[in-house]
């Protein structure tokens, strides 16, 4: 949508809240000389709105008392913006009418979209799975997710640019499979057409993702979510950390959730439903140490670290810090 469309939506909606608007306060509001207010006026008029000049020391402009404006008026990106919340929403733990009033809201609003727009939205709802613990997904960028979506729907390849975990950034044409979210993170998997390998990708980490001409034929049988999770049960860890911590399962699970450690009592699976506080033994992987010890910090709880030992200097360090910190006048 253009600058000038957009300012006339928003001056729209300056009109709807109700009143009568000055030139001076709306050319303020809307960042544009006088003359472009009544030029956007003028639009509007053109539009079938009908505002009203209101003359006098506090004349200006007003919506027609009794008129009433569309329900929904949403740019591109906003009405994107709504359905992508309704549909990630349904993934929450909802009522059957919240579930219900959720589908229909999104139906209302799919209505109100360009054509091709509400095209892309379909090829997005058909191509991302779900895995059991999408969590509190990061919101990918609109673009990239809308791009990796048509393509996986079309079977077209697509060129995007990644950088990894260690800051690397390179150039790949991929021929994705699937859009998975899992556990906070949206991941593309598919065929890395450079070295002829299956990969996953973090969404996060894509700057820019380009449809190439082309296509592919995607393997038979092929379980985006298996793949991803597979491959991130397989990633190499740097730290392997046990640590014991007194305390009930709901308090250290508030820190440490399902996925990032494993809680074991007596050589055995704790009871996620206990209440008691006591002695449990807590297994993890990690790529970096440095954000444990602030967990362990928050947690607030009696633990001992029985490996690594660089997470005991750490510890050690992070109180150090604050000690230091505190004691300042």
């Amino acid at each position: 949508m253009s600058r000038p469309t957009g300012r006339v939506l928003a001056l729209l909606e300056l009109l709807q809240s109700g009143g009568t608007r000055t030139v001076a306060e709306l050319a303020d509001r809307l960042g544009v000389e006088g003359r472009t207010v009544r030029r956007y006026v003028q639009h509007l008029l053109d539009l079938g709105v009908p505002v009203e000049s209101v003359r006098g020391r506090y004349g200006g402009y007003r919506i027609s008392p009794g008129y009433r404006l569309p329900t929904l008026m949403f740019n591109d990106d906003e009405a994107l913006a709504v359905l992508f919340g309704l549909i990630t929403g349904r993934r929450a733990e909802l009522t059957q009418a919240q579930r219900t009033a959720s589908e229909t809201a999104a139906a209302k609003v799919r209505r109100v979209l360009p054509v091709e727009l509400a095209g892309r939205f379909d090829a997005l709802l058909r191509s991302v799975a779900y895995t059991d613990r999408p969590g509190a997904l990061t919101a990918p960028d609109t673009a990239v997710l809308l791009a990796l979506a048509d393509a996986v729907r079309h079977c077209r390849p697509v060129s995007i640019r990644y950088t990894n975990r260690e800051g690397r950034r390179s150039e790949r044409v991929l021929h994705p499979y699937g859009i998975v979210a899992h556990a906070n993170h949206w991941y593309v998997t598919g065929l890395d057409a450079g070295n002829d390998q299956e990969r996953t990708f973090r969404l996060d980490r894509i700057a820019d993702a380009r449809t190439l001409p082309g296509s592919f034929e995607p393997p038979e049988g092929h379980d985006p979510v298996e793949r991803v999770l597979s491959g991130l049960a397989g990633a190499e860890y740097q730290h392997e950390v046990t640590l014991r911590i007194h305390g009930t399962v709901g308090q250290i699970r508030r820190y440490l959730p399902v996925g990032t450690a494993v809680l074991e009592e007596n050589g055995a699976e704790a009871d996620a439903g206990a209440a008691a506080e006591r002695w449990l033994r807590v297994d993890l992987r990690a790529k970096r140490l440095d954000w444990l010890s602030s967990q362990l910090a928050a947690l607030d709880r009696p633990f001992v670290i029985e490996r690594p030992d660089e997470l005991r200097d750490l510890v050690i360090a992070l109180a150090d810090r604050l000690t230091a910190h505190a004691r300042r006048t």
